[in-house]
């Protein structure tokens, strides 16, 4: 191994640990932490003695040991543990980062500890040449801030910046499964998703008391995951007070809900972030939040019963059930993420959906700009990849004779850019409750049931296409505009009906 050859690398010294733990003080009588889920303080007694902090946070019961440790290492890492909470960080982030704890030995600690800031650059590289989790590097650079803030060992608060930048972590991509798509749903599991939402919304309707209470919490919690895209700790959080359910009719009763961000910085945690529930699917929470009321629960009490189990878990027991391929709660908030950013949205518009406080975070989810002649055959819906685009849920097919019985509301037309429609199908609900535009919003929709003459559809497809080339010749063939991709993934439903028509006539 070259070494620098002025600033060599520290060697490990015993009494290095024994030096910085006299010059730190003593360790406060407990240690406090916040438990967001039970919205309650908690506290570590006697952290000085102790040799096990155990921990409740969101649900989940966990502890980090010191027995193996000697009184010295022990009592330096108790340092850091109570420092790493001063941060204001979660107590569960805290736990991750202890979970390197034991990928750290003794003496790397005293060599660390020993370099200094002159020496600690090399010293971190003979760190990096160890294969360590990035949980131990989280934890050894806490053990250099936890320095700089005593100002021990001729580390110092103006040495943030080199802290933060000149020891890097491990290369990690976070991002990959949204980089490489396993991240999203399907398009039919999008709509079986939905349907299964509207089938129990129907049922509560009709027969509230076919659904008990447990299982309406999990399909609300499903709903706020899918809807909204709000983490599993967002929707535990959800307490009466913040439900607001206007008219008391079940069937045109409107509710907004409340969620609070999460995973921000400290001064964000408590911005409000106020969603109204489709209607269709109000009914799902306000039977739940007057069943907790009838329980005699006051605004302090969360709407969805989280104690017993997290929500991570139960909305991935309830996707099980609905989708043929295993989903958590994460996939539910990529895919709403990469919806919003297909339909045109703003960087400013997806943070404020996703609740992000740096705009740039869901840079991810904007593809990098394709040239033109991709862009519009995608748009054309002859690509590959929109060629097969995942079969599209609909009710059923119908012949001309069972459009022509149907009442009028339920007869399908519209004149979307200029262009008489009519005739492609009908609505199993009707045109008149449907808030989306006609035509363009019905392919794709699993309440739409298409004619079972394909020359009908191929029209549609040609009229459209035709619509696709003028935005181009004028030079609005914009990708981040939301006509043409509304008109885009249409053209994709369009061809996917008459590929499913074709299959059955052949």
């Amino acid at each position: 191994m070259q070494t620098h050859p002025f600033i060599p690398i520290a060697q490990p010294d015993p009494d290095v640990l024994a030096e910085v733990v006299k010059q730190l003080p003593h360790l406060p009588s407990s240690l406090r932490y916040y438990d967001e889920l039970e919205d309650i303080v908690r506290s570590i007694p006697q952290p000085e003695s102790s040799m096990r902090f155990e921990i409740i946070a969101q649900g989940r019961q966990s502890g980090v040991d010191f027995s193996s440790y000697d009184s010295v290492h022990a009592l330096l890492l108790k340092h850091v543990f109570a420092f790493l909470l001063g941060q204001d960080l979660s107590p569960l982030t805290v736990l991750m980062y202890f979970g390197g704890a034991q990928h750290l030995l003794r003496q790397n600690l005293e060599a660390l500890v020993a370099s200094g800031p002159t020496g600690a650059g090399l010293m971190w590289t003979v760190l990096q040449a160890r294969e360590m989790p990035a949980s131990a590097f989280l934890l050894a650079k806490s053990l250099l801030r936890l320095l700089a803030a005593h100002r021990l060992q001729g580390w110092s608060n103006d040495y943030a910046g080199f802290l933060g930048h000149a020891l890097p972590l491990p290369a990690k991509d976070k991002y990959a499964s949204v980089r490489s798509g396993n991240a999203f749903l399907l398009a039919e599991e999008e709509a079986l998703i939905v349907r299964y939402l509207d089938q129990m919304a129907e049922t509560l309707k009709l027969t509230p008391t076919r659904v008990d209470t447990p299982t309406l919490c999990d399909i609300g919690m499903l709903l706020c995951a899918y809807q909204f895209a709000m983490r599993p700790i967002q929707i535990a959080m959800v307490k009466l007070r913040d439900v607001r359910v206007w008219n008391d009719d079940p069937a045109s009763s409107s509710v907004h809900l409340t969620f609070y961000m999460a995973k921000q910085k400290s001064a964000s945690k408590t911005t409000p972030m106020t969603r109204k529930v489709k209607r269709e699917w109000s009914v799902l929470i306000r039977e739940l939040y007057m069943r907790r009321r009838q329980e005699g629960g006051s605004g302090k009490d969360p709407l969805f019963d989280a104690f017993k189990q997290p929500p991570g878990p139960r909305i991935a027991a309830v996707l099980e059930k609905i989708l043929p391929e295993r989903a958590v709660a994460t996939d539910l908030r990529h895919t709403a993420a990469q919806r919003l950013v297909d339909a045109g949205a703003s960087q400013e518009e997806l943070a404020e959906f996703m609740g992000h406080t740096d705009i740039t975070t869901g840079l991810v989810y904007y593809r990098s700009s394709a040239n033109q002649a991709e862009l519009v055959n995608k748009a054309l819906g002859l690509s590959d990849i929109y060629a097969k685009v995942a079969r599209i849920a609909h009710d059923k097919f119908i012949s001309p004779d069972e459009l022509a019985e149907l009442k009028d509301e339920q007869q399908i037309a519209g004149v979307p850019h200029g262009i008489p429609i009519a005739g492609i199908g009908g609505c199993s609900s009707g045109q008149p409750l449907c808030p989306s535009n006609p035509i363009l919003a019905c392919y794709g929709c699993h309440k739409f049931m298409p004619i079972d003459e394909i020359r009908i559809h191929e029209q549609v497809l040609s009229d459209f296409r035709g619509i696709v080339g003028f935005f181009h010749e004028s030079s609005r063939g914009d990708k981040d505009s939301p006509a043409y991709l509304q008109l885009q993934r249409t053209i994709s439903s369009v061809q996917a009906v008459i590929d499913e028509l074709q299959g059955v006539t052949q």
